[in-house]
């Protein structure tokens, strides 16, 4: 749980939120009055959640703390799908009913067991994501598919980071803002339960600077928890690629979570992966000839 909840990112959460929104798709009379905001009025969300103009005004400004029913009607009044709820009560530091998160002051560390099991993954692409979607740890044949993580420095192993400013990480997908977005709202879903990680805000503070992207998705404030995908990539080795990306989550509280790249079997995609765990295979027998 946040337990320093930030009003003002709940009121930003609320006026993005609102301005989504279409006001027929919400039940409201259409009217020949030009609007002059986009989504809803502070007045409809207002009426929508059966709470006083004046009270939703302070809640937006961030003079007054949400109570768990204002929260619950605010949900249903905005469309809050289960992630932005979950991600409202965040904000708003009503998530006594969640598991809470502990900062941990010492470095991140991959597990034994979760270590052996990510290089037992030999004919898949695997990482283990950390805090902020930092990459901690990664198999051969994740070396071949994006990069040699070996080669870029520790605090700028992330996969949010690389998916924006490394051109060869972002070339290779093919649908590259989609995935970008989709890891955007990912990173603001994580945001809601520890805004006041340093190295979150460094993280954050660094891609608004660099790209503008990342600055518009970050200000819309989509949120998304999903645990599974399909990517679509184009490999200078081996081509095109659709693979299933699937993510467990460690349940030691480190907020860890192996993510695998798998192909359908016989497919084209699985051949190509087989040629890129032969071929990471032959650069590891001459790499280990050379240094004989």
């Amino acid at each position: 749980m946040n337990s320093h909840p930030d009003p003002h990112a709940l009121g930003a959460f609320l006026r993005a939120r609102r301005a989504q929104l279409d006001p027929q798709e919400c039940g409201l009379p259409s009217t020949d009055t030009p609007r002059r905001v986009t989504g809803l009025r502070r007045e409809e969300v207002a009426a929508l959640a059966a709470i006083s103009v004046d009270y939703y005004t302070r809640l937006e400004q961030g003079r007054v703390r949400a109570s768990t029913p204002v929260l619950a009607t605010l949900a249903r009044a905005l469309h809050l799908d289960h992630d932005q709820q979950h991600y409202l009560y965040q904000l708003a530091g009503r998530t006594d009913d969640q598991p809470r998160r502990h900062r941990r002051a010492q470095p991140q560390r991959v597990r034994p067991a979760m270590r052996r099991l990510l290089h037992q993954l030999t004919h898949t692409p695997a990482l283990v994501l950390g805090k902020r979607l930092d990459i901690l740890a990664w198999n051969a044949t994740a070396t071949a598919l994006y990069t040699d993580f070996s080669a870029v420095p520790a605090h700028h192993r992330n996969y949010l980071r690389l998916m924006f400013t490394d051109p060869v990480i972002r070339g290779l997908h093919k649908e590259w803002a989609h995935d970008a977005r989709d890891a955007v709202a990912a990173l603001r879903m994580e945001a809601g339960a520890d805004s006041d990680d340093p190295d979150l805000a460094r993280l954050v503070g660094d891609l608004t600077l660099q790209d503008a992207d990342f600055r518009t998705w970050w200000a819309q404030q989509r949120v998304n928890s999903a645990t599974y995908g399909t990517k679509h990539y184009r490999h200078p080795l081996v081509g095109d690629l659709t693979l299933d990306c699937d993510t467990w989550a460690a349940n030691d509280g480190s907020g860890q979570r192996l993510m695998v790249l798998t192909a359908e079997p016989g497919s084209p995609s699985h051949d190509a992966l087989r040629i890129l765990t032969s071929w990471t295979a032959q650069q590891e027998d001459s790499a280990r000839h050379t240094t004989r």
